[in-house]
């Protein structure tokens, strides 16, 4: 369980989804649950890493959290399916931004540009261990029984610790043409000054849309590759005098995924692509919601 409470969690992803979503989809609509609770549920579940059939007993098990959610009843656990399903990711996107509008209220006066890192992870399907995947594999001398994974690609704000932008796809991935989509969608949230990637991220072309849409800095290590591979522009550069100090900065992204992973989850659940790339997705928008709570 993360360390801030469900009650302060519930209460602030419903302001949230409230600020987001309208109360009801349509006039026809049952009027039983509003859009803003569901996706308070939503993120409930990826806080506390629940199951929709989980979630449907907690709910009913906590009096209080159904009060700080406004639920005069529990909604069954194929009513919170159907509303992720509908779910997209222009909604997520927005209530990401929300997040990052209310934390970027409380920063303190100072660096006015924002110091960000570009990095993937992956997400596991379901609950089975890697040990047990790995031991299996071991004992049996067999193939794994499984071949991708869920590939979770973010930008960071370094200095504040939260997420600017995110998206997911199905790995293995090369994430490098990803890069520009990933930053323009962070820069819609705040300014940025400085762009930090690893060396999958390394090209020509990420290194000219930073410096030159963008207005930024970029610190990405050049390739390694044979000697006789001739590297031009900021590429060269990186090779030739690469800002160690600078690039340092990079490794608190790596923080962040650990804190995602050990405080909230570190799965993607879902037995089709679309439904892994929303809990994927809510993942990030539940990790900002609890540094929103944690200030």
């Amino acid at each position: 369980m993360a360390e801030v409470g469900l009650l302060p969690f519930a209460r602030i992803a419903l302001r949230v989804s409230r600020a987001v979503l309208p109360r009801y989809r349509s006039r026809f609509s049952k009027h039983q649950f509003t859009q803003p609770q569901l996706l308070a549920i939503l993120c409930l579940m990826r806080y506390e890493d629940w199951t929709f059939r989980e979630a449907e007993v907690r709910l009913s098990e906590h009096r209080e959290l159904r009060q700080a959610l406004g639920l005069v009843s529990v909604p069954d656990f194929t009513t919170l399916y159907r509303f992720l399903e509908r779910l997209d990711e222009a909604t997520i996107d927005r209530a990401v931004g929300e997040t990052v509008r209310q934390l970027r209220g409380m920063r303190k006066k100072g660096r006015w540009r924002a110091r960000v890192a570009v990095d993937a992870t992956g997400l596991a399907q379901g609950a089975v261990s890697t040990f047990f995947v790995r031991r299996m594999h071991h004992h049996g001398q067999k193939p794994l029984p499984w071949r991708h994974w869920l590939k979770w690609v973010v930008v960071v704000d370094l200095d504040q610790q939260f997420l600017l932008s995110q998206i997911a796809r199905r790995g293995p991935w090369n994430d490098c043409a990803n890069l520009p989509a990933v930053v323009e969608a962070a820069s819609e949230q705040t300014r940025i000054g400085l762009v930090l990637a690893d060396a999958e991220f390394d090209s020509e072309r990420n290194h000219t849309y930073i410096r030159k849409q963008l207005g930024a800095h970029s610190v990405i290590p050049a390739k390694r590759g044979k000697k006789t591979w001739r590297i031009h522009g900021v590429r060269a550069e990186m090779r030739r005098a690469f800002p160690r100090r600078l690039y340092r900065r990079r490794s608190l992204i790596e923080s962040l995924f650990s804190s995602v992973k050990r405080k909230l989850s570190a799965r993607a659940p879902g037995r089709s692509l679309h439904t892994q790339k929303r809990q994927a997705l809510l993942l990030g928008l539940s990790f900002n919601l609890y540094r929103l709570r944690h200030r």
